[in-house]
């Protein structure tokens, strides 16, 4: 079983920027794919993800997203003290 490695956004990017090379020099993608040492399906994930962008464009999502799911953490979570505060309401009545 391969060893999974994660790699950063910036070299995600720079791995697809090798692969357009190798593919406009007439390789074929399983032959950039074992270049790269990913496989087709995280190629073509990362082809997906990363398509159009440059490092610092990755970099930038990637910090993005990671804000985005702590924005959405702290709003469900003032979403149920809300909730619980309502409950206490109605039993004071």
């Amino acid at each position: 079983m391969a060893i999974r490695k994660r790699h950063t956004p910036e070299q995600v990017v720079r791995k697809l920027q090798t692969a357009d090379r190798l593919l406009a020099e007439g390789k074929d993608i399983p032959e950039v794919c074992r270049q790269l040492q990913v496989s087709e399906q995280t190629y073509y994930r990362w082809r997906n993800q990363f398509g159009g962008l440059k490092a610092d464009d990755a970099k930038r999502l990637k910090d993005l997203e990671r804000e985005n799911s702590t924005l959405k953490r702290l709003l469900a979570e003032a979403e149920l003290e809300k909730a619980a505060l309502r409950e206490v309401a109605k039993g004071n009545l």
